[in-house]
């Protein structure tokens, strides 16, 4: 005869969750050898999320462990939890990935205590940091199962395959905002045609954004590149960054920018050095331009970012 585990799991909004496995389908059943065992699990062991914006601030995270048991414990039974790089190191072998392992990660519950007659604790923890950080790295932490004992002392098994919470940490792209765009486009033989108007600047990948608008012609997008090329502004170490006039239609390149900057004399900028993300005030210069049969047209931008 064989008895089919059944855990009830409590999540924040009451859900109750069917989870109880030690291998890897929910559900499985145990012989009737494993009757009145006990195994300290995590019922999410497989790799779970958090995408991470780019600030130095705690982002919190939790997660459940359980006791996987045929009938509900007798006792408290107290778990210790730790970082586990090396659980890292063997997912990426184990799946071939590359993650690097997120920095600062802190258990929050480095001990917690699953109170008799249940089966369920919530663990927590905190990462921060990831300003710091590369955005197109792929970074991951673990949170492993170290230790499992009951009141009076008795050890209880950690499941091997569900002893570890992995959690791939993401970031978001920080180029990607809201800007208040300041410039002209030129059409040659026509008056200067301003622009004053807030964009968004999207995400296409770790480094690059891109938004709508070429001056005042919103026909034509611009990807906008960040590289690691850097030039001094105003004392303050600039990235350089590749700004493509694209055609949304085709999504082809249209033009490109300027080594030097050009435009109208009569809007001449204070400072004339084009093309460039200024990390302290967090705005971005293009001086672009795209192709035309009555000539080229010519942008220039200043785009601050809300």
């Amino acid at each position: 005869m064989k008895n089919k585990i059944t855990l009830f799991v409590s999540f924040l909004a009451g859900i109750i969750l069917l989870g109880a496995c030690l291998k890897d389908k929910v559900g499985d059943y145990w012989t009737d050898d494993l009757a009145g065992k006990m195994y300290a699990q995590v019922p999410s062991y497989t790799l779970q999320s958090l995408s991470l914006q780019p600030v130095a601030g705690d982002v919190p995270f939790s997660f459940l462990v359980n006791i996987a048991t045929d009938a509900l414990p007798t006792e408290d039974i107290t778990l210790t939890l730790a970082v586990d790089p090396a659980a890292v190191t063997q997912y990426n072998t184990d799946h071939s990935k590359a993650f690097k392992t997120f920095p600062n990660v802190q258990v929050l519950t480095p001990t917690i205590v699953i109170a008799k007659g249940t089966r369920n604790a919530t663990v927590t923890g905190k990462v921060w940091g990831a300003n710091t950080l590369n955005a197109c790295d792929n970074f991951m932490t673990a949170i492993s199962i170290t230790a499992a004992k009951t009141a009076s002392g008795k050890d209880i098994t950690i499941a091997g395959n569900m002893k570890s919470y992995l959690l791939s940490l993401p970031i978001s792209n920080p180029y990607a905002a809201d800007y208040h765009v300041v410039g002209y486009r030129i059409r040659p033989g026509n008056a200067t045609e301003p622009v004053d108007a807030t964009e968004a600047f999207n995400t296409v990948d770790c480094k690059t954004v891109r938004k709508n608008g070429f001056g005042n012609y919103t026909s034509y997008d611009i990807s906008i590149e960040v590289t690691a090329n850097t030039v001094v502004v105003g004392g303050v170490t600039c990235l350089k960054v590749i700004a493509t006039p694209i055609d949304p239609a085709t999504g082809n390149s249209v033009g490109g920018m300027w080594d030097t900057w050009t435009g109208d004399a009569t809007l001449k900028p204070a400072d004339l050095t084009i093309n460039y993300y200024n990390p302290v005030t967090k705005v971005f210069i293009l001086n672009c331009w795209y192709t035309s049969s009555a000539g080229n047209r010519i942008m220039y931008e200043t785009c601050t970012r809300k």
